[in-house]
């Protein structure tokens, strides 16, 4: 297959992906009813399962879908009927969180915090002490809360959720193959992600990491959801080593190619490139006296959130096409009440790539009459 033209994707997703995961795309095509395409599935679900250090009482749950859809199969299938969920809401995915429980009318007890800092424990816990009469099922939280770049402190919260003996559910979309994590140390239940991002895959398959017993809990429960049926695919799946639907059949073998060079690469050295990518990109936009919305000691070194200039030749639309142009995509905020954009480290990227970036950006601010002070 021939080369494709390399850009330099910031965005936090679908992220840049190898020649060789492109070249994945290219297969014979296939029934994903065949037991090749079935061998196929199962070796993938398996190996998802070893990112996260899980044993065998873990499993793959997959659909085909974006990241938000195992949010909503998730939240929909493992929250008992008449009981609440605890969602801790500290940036737009949390609020997601939120709005996808209230869509399908199940009890929330919704804990906001700033979106800056990392939520306090000690409230999380005197809300789970309050719970007297055991009303809150399940907790829920964004292990890397991708509206800012902040961490939250997923293995303390796992600590609290099984002290006071409810499930814990991790939005694990942007951290995945990203941050090592040991899912049993932290006593998670489900732990949500998908193939576009740290995995380094293409877009278009979601999964869920998965406690046997508690899916198998999970599955007595009334259904919700036709189509985002977790239980109901992950009885279908170990029934037939099949989605219930029809799978995304060249995304698949994408994830499978992606998966290759995870583990070829490593877990730790994965860690190491995103963290030197993040840090020369730190230190690029320090010197240019960009500002930074997190303090250092919360970020996660996987995104960068950057305060929007205030220079009256500042335009986040105008900065986005002239860099576009250059092959390079950056992203905007999603705070209502503070002006940022954001800058992804993810995906198939090296410091090469950071250095080349601040090079196109010091230009284009020059060229767009940028100079300092950046914020007036």
């Amino acid at each position: 297959m021939t080369d494709m033209p390399r850009k330099i994707l910031l965005n936090p997703g679908p992220g840049t992906t190898s020649q060789s995961v492109k070249d994945a795309l290219v297969v014979e095509d296939i029934c994903p009813r065949e037991k090749e395409f079935q061998e196929v599935m199962e070796n993938l679900r398996r190996d998802l399962v070893k990112v996260v250090h899980a044993g065998n009482d873990y499993d793959c749950v997959m659909f085909a879908g974006s990241g938000t859809a195992v949010m909503d199969a998730c939240i929909n299938s493992v929250v008992p009927p008449d009981k609440k969920i605890l969602i801790v809401n500290n940036g737009a995915y949390g609020m997601r969180l939120a709005a996808i429980a209230k869509a399908y009318g199940i009890a929330v007890e919704e804990m906001k915090f700033a979106w800056d800092s990392p939520p306090s424990l000690q409230a999380i816990e005197e809300k789970l002490a309050s719970d007297a009469d055991g009303s809150i099922a399940c907790i829920a939280m964004v292990h890397h809360e991708t509206t800012t770049g902040l961490l939250n402190p997923v293995k303390e919260t796992g600590a609290l959720a099984q002290r006071y003996g409810k499930t814990f559910i991790v939005d694990g979309i942007s951290s995945y193959a990203a941050i090592p994590i040991d899912i049993e140390a932290c006593h998670i239940d489900y732990l949500l992600s998908t193939s576009n991002k740290c995995i380094q895959g293409m877009a278009g398959i979601s999964f869920v990491i998965a406690k046997i017993s508690a899916l198998e809990s999970a599955g007595k429960f009334p259904s919700r959801s036709y189509y985002l049926d977790l239980c109901e695919q992950y009885a279908y799946m170990k029934r037939t080593g099949q989605m219930t639907f029809t799978a995304p059949v060249q995304i698949v073998y994408a994830l499978q190619q992606a998966v290759k060079e995870y583990f070829d690469e490593g877990a730790e050295k994965r860690r190491a490139r995103y963290s030197e990518n993040w840090d020369t990109l730190y230190e690029g936009l320090a010197k240019l006296g960009f500002q930074f919305l997190l303090k250092p000691e919360h970020e996660s070194k996987i995104l960068l959130s950057v305060r929007e200039p205030t220079h009256p030749d500042f335009d986040f639309n105008v900065l986005h096409d002239r860099l576009y142009a250059r092959g390079f995509t950056i992203y905007p905020g999603k705070i209502d009440n503070t002006k940022t954009f954001r800058l992804a480290v993810i995906g198939d990227l090296r410091k090469q790539d950071m250095l080349d970036f601040r090079v196109a950006l010091e230009e284009t601010l020059a060229g767009m009459g940028i100079q300092h002070p950046l914020y007036i």
